[in-house]
């Protein structure tokens, strides 16, 4: 494990992201599928927003051996150029699955939390010094390995979603520790610098403290 994958288990661990009242609701049974279903219906609007922010980091990274990483989590997000397994449309044959209409799933209005954390990953990834915007996605994408595992597992066991047909979720805690490790090697080298470090931390930190808001937002949504 790289130094900062190591920082980055510490700070998932620190912010309790895996005990988080959306993850503890939906596995003690006490999140209805209605209200399971309306928050993932807003979880759309960050999945397929996702990819936007990583291509304008591709944009930024000076030396194009160190773009290759991040670029190669890009096109897995559009599915290795399949257009039916982009991430977008495996995340719609998901909320299909659980009862969602797909078909006006995009004229949904956009509730302030997606609309707020889609903009932090923006500003973090457009303005923000380059080493803040990779560790705040490398560690989204981190956490999101577990929690695909935990909705996926939980999903299953209410019987919401057969087992075999089960998509995305698998996915993403299959390859989403892969991911985060492709951000960090980006990353690894400033790490030894000192006041380079300051800003891979403060990016590390970013990016819990805002998924972790998503999902106690998510549970809101959710209702009781």
């Amino acid at each position: 494990m790289g130094a900062i994958t190591e920082q980055a288990a510490q700070l998932v661990k620190r912010q309790g992201m895996m005990t988080n009242p959306y993850l503890e609701r939906l596995q003690n049974g006490s999140m209805s599928l209605e209200g399971f279903r309306a928050s993932q219906e807003q979880f759309f609007f960050a999945v397929t927003f996702f990819p936007r922010p990583m291509a304008a980091l591709v944009a930024r990274i000076p030396d194009p051996r160190h773009r290759l990483d991040i670029l190669h989590n890009l096109v897995e997000e559009h599915g290795e150029f399949d257009e039916k397994a982009f991430h977008h449309n495996t995340f719609q044959s998901f909320l299909g699955s659980i009862g969602s209409r797909v078909e006006t799933l995009e004229r949904q209005p956009v509730a302030p939390p997606l609309r707020a954390f889609n903009s932090v990953l923006s500003s973090a990834c457009l303005l923000d010094e380059l080493e803040v915007g990779v560790a705040c996605m490398g560690i989204i994408e981190y956490a999101f390995a577990g929690i695909s595992a935990v909705v996926g597992q939980a999903v299953i066991k209410r019987g919401w979603v057969e087992p075999e047909k089960m998509v995305h979720y698998n996915l993403h805690a299959e390859i989403d520790e892969r991911h985060a490790a492709e951000f960090f090697r980006v990353i690894e080298p400033a790490w030894a610098q000192e006041d380079r470090r300051y800003f891979i931390q403060q990016g590390l930190e970013l990016g819990i403290y805002v998924f972790d808001r998503l999902y106690r937002d998510l549970a809101e949504i959710a209702g009781n």
